[in-house]
């Protein structure tokens, strides 16, 4: 178990996990322990990086965090454990083929976290972010997908997803 101090937003907290692995915050202000302290980034696709809240188990907010820089290596670490284990959305590296280009459609695609077959119900899920090229792909059961660039994808890809588009 590590205990490391921060100060950010005038708070003073240390943060470490316990014995049974939860996320631990100790604010300096009441030297109160709150086990189980769950992070939640403000932007998650937009700004990964920066507005992330700790909120105790009670579901009010505890700290708020501007960026993600302003905490040790040893914090952003144990933060991004629990981010990890909590987000899940997968960056399309390639996409390998479609069923259709009517909706509903399904795509097969390989990402970052391996080879998904999604099913797009409708155009509308596909939401263009940080200008034209950065997608967040909605499939039908709800899980996200990303494209960070759509102009970095392969040439079969672009030309599939720009029937789309």
């Amino acid at each position: 178990m590590s205990l490391h101090s921060q100060t950010t937003a005038n708070v003073a907290f240390q943060l470490s996990r316990n014995a049974h692995g939860r996320l631990t915050l100790r604010l300096a202000a009441d030297d109160k322990e709150h086990v189980g302290v769950l992070p939640v980034r403000a932007y998650p696709i937009s700004a990964p990086n920066e507005g992330l809240s700790l909120f105790g188990t009670d579901g009010h907010e505890l700290v708020w965090i501007d960026r993600m820089d302003q905490l040790s290596a040893e914090q952003r670490t144990l933060i991004e454990e629990e981010l990890a284990a909590r987000e899940f959305v997968p960056t399309i590296q390639k996409l390998v083929s479609v069923s259709t280009f009517a909706t509903p459609s399904t795509w097969s695609v390989e990402t970052d976290r391996g080879r998904f077959d999604l099913v797009l119900k409708a155009e509308e899920d596909i939401r263009k972010l940080e200008g034209r090229t950065h997608l967040l792909i909605t499939a039908s059961d709800g899980l996200q997908f990303r494209v960070r660039d759509s102009s970095a994808l392969d040439k079969h890809s672009r030309k599939l997803l720009s029937r789309f588009l």
